[in-house]
């Protein structure tokens, strides 16, 4: 367990040391006060009622976990695998204690921390933005809810950015992989709408399921069961193939 906890203490340091992490940041910010910005300018100028304050900070996360949260997930995966072996960094890591079930191991958790950290920072961003729109009446728990429900299919895809990253040669090749995944699963959903509730891109809003005046237990638990058999079937893959990996 030490050993772990070392090996994960390791990652989140490499992670905090990221570019990304700044550009993550940044544009962040950006994409919640434009959508602010943008929000505030047709209620009050249009007399259109666009948003209320809690369906502010959900706007910004059903905006978000479509664009910016995937894509630097994406970021932050390809670097951790990709990138360090290209960069022959990780037979430094490699050569540590720790064996490669438990560096592996590290960096999931490492990486499960940074979506964590992501979609607890663009609430924040959001519920502050929602203040200077429409006052203080919001719902604070269903907007946390919200954003807690929506890390899992993040993570979701996270492991599948991390299996084809320890597939791929080159970190330019799993990125564009990702991103075809990506826009070929959210394709399939809308061409073939009964293969959608299949797909795990499709479950990025299923915190909507949570929200309504009627909570359908059986689908939510149906989703619930698809996304873990992805979690499962993608770790053991990406676990797989990060122990074949040569240096």
């Amino acid at each position: 367990m030490s050993t772990l906890k070392a090996a994960y203490i390791n990652e989140l340091y490499k992670i905090s040391k990221k570019k990304k992490i700044v550009l993550a940041t940044i544009f962040s910010i950006i994409a919640v006060l434009i959508g602010g910005a943008v929000v505030y300018s047709l209620n009050r100028y249009s007399g259109i009622r666009i948003t209320g304050s809690s369906e502010f900070s959900l706007l910004i996360l059903q905006v978000l976990s479509y664009t910016l949260i995937p894509l630097f997930t994406a970021f932050v995966c390809i670097d951790m695998f990709g990138v360090e072996f290209v960069e022959q960094t990780m037979k430094l890591t490699l050569t540590s204690p720790a064996s490669r079930l438990t560096v592996f191991f590290a960096k999931i958790l490492a990486i499960a921390s940074f979506i964590m950290a992501n979609l607890l920072f663009i609430m924040f961003l959001a519920v502050v933005t929602s203040f200077f729109i429409n006052g203080t009446s919001y719902n604070l728990f269903k907007i946390l809810v919200s954003y807690l429900l929506e890390f899992f299919p993040i993570f979701i895809f996270a492991l599948a950015v991390v299996a084809i990253s320890n597939f791929a040669k080159w970190p330019t090749i799993a990125f564009m992989f990702s991103v075809l995944l990506f826009i070929v699963f959210n394709g399939l959903g809308i061409v073939f709408p009964y293969l959608k509730s299949f797909l795990f891109t499709s479950a990025f809003d299923w915190y909507k399921l949570f929200l309504g005046s009627y909570v359908n237990l059986n689908k939510i638990i149906r989703v619930f069961a698809i996304l873990s058999g992805y979690g499962i079937m993608l770790f053991g893959i990406g676990l797989y193939l990060f122990d074949k990996r040569e240096l």
